[in-house]
């Protein structure tokens, strides 16, 4: 496979500076297991050059910008997508970015969304699994937003968090190499089992890490619309049906493990790169490339999951790119 820069990467973050002081005034120094790893807009830069990577979309990952306190969650996530913005307006072509709203505080999201879509330009929105009340994405309490993300096509990205009980689990593996991936299956599965997936069908998820466990689980899934008669009537398409409709990273998951079981939930036109760096180190970058281009896709898919699905989604990242897109 070619390394001219031609992938975009939907699964990659920032780690402001401020953002990481604010972390640190809170006494928080990692994230999912890991510590905050170093970031800048010259290192993501250098290591997409050095990967085939034209664009990277931006976001924010765990633990978001909500610790309690809904004044301090809106300037934190204002600050945060405006210092974003900026890093576009400077590398139009290399970067976008999803932005980051303060849930729970439904009324401050939905401000920061519109405002961020509107007024900086935002490719979408990234929306962590759950929260600390214990929420998770479904839940009817978030209507709102969802209304207003639906009434805009938005493009959700959904990244996964450490659940609340996750103290109460007496195992020391590190959150992102195993709970990650079910509170991402949790947020997903929710999604559909609500109803929201049917309310707001405009919205499209892309759901990280592959979805998680969400395509070695829909089967089960499925079993619920033949014993609940209320969850056909809110959800009548069935739950294979909803999740099928979303979007899923190849990020920490461009094995041959994860791609045969996603790839029996999805076709090629529902998988987009994602590399998730800085939180994994270049290295797993390049076994991201390298595990796709050692996959079954052919070469057309391969192109599809590289670049065109993610141009087809994201409508702003394709007029920045302008002719360079086709």
């Amino acid at each position: 496979m070619s390394n001219q820069p031609h992938r975009i990467d939907v699964h990659h973050h920032h780690i402001q500076d401020h953002y990481r002081n604010a972390l640190r005034d809170m006494a928080i120094g990692e994230a999912g297991g890991r510590e905050l790893p170093r970031w800048s807009g010259e290192l993501s830069l250098g290591v997409m050059d050095r990967h085939g990577i034209a664009m990277s979309v931006l976001s924010l990952s765990t633990p978001g910008t909500h610790f309690g306190d809904d004044a301090a969650a809106r300037a934190l996530a204002r600050r945060c997508n405006e210092e974003s913005a900026e890093l576009v307006r400077t590398h139009p072509t290399r970067f976008g970015f999803f932005a980051t709203v303060p849930l729970p505080d439904v009324d401050g999201a939905t401000t920061e969304a519109v405002y961020a879509l509107d007024e900086l330009g935002a490719d979408g929105i990234v929306l962590l699994s759950s929260h600390s009340d214990g929420s998770y994405l479904g839940d009817p309490r978030f209507d709102d937003l969802l209304a207003e993300l639906d009434r805009r096509e938005t493009t959700v990205f959904v990244h996964p968090v450490e659940p609340i009980f996750n103290r109460d689990i007496h195992v020391s593996i590190p959150t992102f190499a195993m709970e990650f991936t079910f509170d991402t299956t949790r947020a997903a599965f929710n999604l559909a089992y609500t109803g929201a997936v049917e309310k707001f069908p405009r919205v499209k998820y892309i759901l990280s890490h592959a979805g998680g466990t969400v395509p070695y689980l829909v089967a089960r899934f499925d079993l619920l619309w033949f014993t609940d008669d209320d969850l056909a009537a809110r959800a009548p398409q069935g739950g294979s049906a909803y999740l099928k409709s979303m979007y899923f990273d190849t990020a920490l998951s461009a094995n041959p493990h994860a791609l045969s079981s996603l790839s029996q939930l999805v076709g090629a036109d529902h998988v987009l790169f994602g590399s998730d760096y800085p939180f994994a180190p270049e290295i797993v970058t390049g076994m991201t490339v390298d595990g796709l281009a050692a996959s079954a896709y052919s070469v057309d898919e391969l192109a599809a999951i590289e670049r065109t699905n993610a141009l087809q989604l994201l409508p702003t990242v394709t007029r920045r790119l302008g002719a360079g897109a086709a």
